[in-house]
């Protein structure tokens, strides 16, 4: 029975049609991955040589006076490349893979990000993720919506009846061979994915492909689900198609909506705003307004002297963190309001496979906002720590060739989160276990 259905199946036109459209856009969207790293690693190479030359040239004409020195000088702190990001793009390419910063105040540093052309971003990347998403489904569709009406609408059905003790069987296995098909080009891509971007096949990997897996199988499912009303090709095509918009589209758009209205987040102008405020409103106070502050923080800088009636560094980077203080409020409600943001999303996407996948992707590639957040959190443990480098050397007035600069290059930021299996997989899981088991009651008497 399996081999004549193979036959049959690779026979049709939506076989050969399903296979070049899946390879070809499957490959493009792995080279697009491809591109996407190239680009990743030539940025972080000339970020290191521009901080190299930088410094080399800043030191020179500012040998004498190390704070004017580091008022200019920019250091580099990049996440550290991940091969798997290129699988699902994700927020990647709205959030800056490096941070370039100072030591003067973060707070008007930390939201700086490159300029990118506004139509790619709203159309998006078409990388693997996407394709798994929103082709396959699709392909899915147009090889399963017609199982059981093909038959009845060319009069080919009684006679199959009639030769087959079990019609819910045939059906079942005529639904398994186009299953398998979908499933082994989708395994395929996955392994030349690992292959060409050099993915090693670790437990984010395994975890992704095992994700995609199962999101075809709810996929399948569905298809079966629909195929049991036992209704017209037309009926089945237009209920799937709209299902697909309904849930690939119009619910992650009404979610992204509620999150967005309900969740109003702070505009991060608004603390880059607050930081500069804070920090030249102290020009026009008394020194000890600003340094009773700074010292508070940094207590084993008391020992310096801040003159009254001239300019000091120690009073100038003080306040400069007097203004990141300022901003420091508003800059924790809006990580407070994106990370509920983030919850919220998670919570829905347990009842909606097409949100769950796409979360779930770019979660494990490290391409979400969460991972972004890290990042943050990151740059402000590593601006935190430049100035304290720095700011005895400055405070002592020591020469630029004092601070061994070979030391300075750029650093790299490496996020890692524990999986969760029992969210990856069961929500999924559960959805699709109750959609077959309604499909296959529905089918128990044909």
């Amino acid at each position: 029975m399996y081999s004549l259905l193979f036959k049959s199946f690779f026979r049709t036109k939506i076989f050969l049609v399903s296979l070049v459209l899946l390879l070809t856009v499957g490959l493009i969207s792995i080279l697009i991955g491809k591109q996407y790293l190239v680009k990743q690693e030539n940025t972080l190479i000339a970020a290191q040589e521009f901080q190299e030359e930088s410094i080399k040239k800043n030191v020179m004409y500012h040998n004498d006076d190390l704070g004017l020195l580091l008022y200019y000088l920019r250091f580099t702190l990049a996440k550290k490349p991940s091969n798997i990001n290129a699988v699902s793009i994700g927020q990647s390419d709205v959030n800056p893979l490096l941070q370039a910063v100072t030591i003067r105040g973060l707070e008007g540093q930390k939201y700086d990000t490159d300029f990118e052309n506004p139509s790619l971003l709203m159309s998006g990347n078409l990388d693997l993720g996407f394709v798994v998403i929103y082709l396959f489904p699709l392909v899915l569709i147009a090889m399963t919506f017609n199982l059981y009406s093909e038959e009845k609408e060319w009069g080919t059905w009684r006679i199959l009846a009639a030769q087959t003790s079990g019609k819910a069987a045939f059906l079942y296995k005529k639904l398994f061979v186009r299953v398998l098909f979908v499933f082994a080009v989708l395994i395929l891509l996955m392994f030349m994915a690992s292959a060409i971007l050099q993915i090693p096949m670790n437990e984010n990997f395994w975890a992704l492909f095992l994700q995609s897996v199962l999101y075809l199988l709810f996929w399948s499912t569905l298809c079966f689900w629909v195929v049991s009303f036992l209704k017209s090709s037309s009926f089945n095509a237009l209920a799937l198609i709209s299902i697909w918009v309904v849930l690939t589209i119009l619910l992650p758009a009404v979610v992204n909506n509620y999150v967005l209205n309900k969740y109003q987040v702070p505009e991060a102008l608004e603390a880059m705003v607050e930081q500069r405020d804070g920090y030249h409103e102290k020009w026009d106070m008394e020194k000890n307004v600003t340094m009773d502050g700074f010292l508070e923080a940094y207590p084993q800088f008391k020992k310096y002297p801040v003159p009254e009636d001239e300019f000091s560094w120690i009073w100038y980077y003080g306040m400069q963190h007097m203004g990141d203080l300022t901003a420091r409020e508003t800059s924790a409600e809006m990580m407070e309001k994106v990370m509920l943001r983030n919850k919220v999303s998670e919570k829905v996407a347990l009842f909606v496979p097409t949100m769950h996948a796409q979360l779930s992707f770019n979660n494990l590639a490290g391409t979400d906002m969460v991972s972004h957040l890290g990042f943050l959190k990151e740059l402000t443990k590593y601006h935190e720590k430049l100035r304290l480098d720095f700011y005895t050397k400055i405070f002592d007035n020591k020469p630029a060739d004092s601070v061994d600069w070979s030391k300075y290059k750029v650093a790299y930021y490496t996020g890692k989160r524990n999986i969760d299996w029992v969210y990856l997989m069961l929500p999924t899981l559960l959805i699709t276990v109750v959609i077959g088991a309604l499909g296959a009651y529905r089918l128990r008497k044909l």
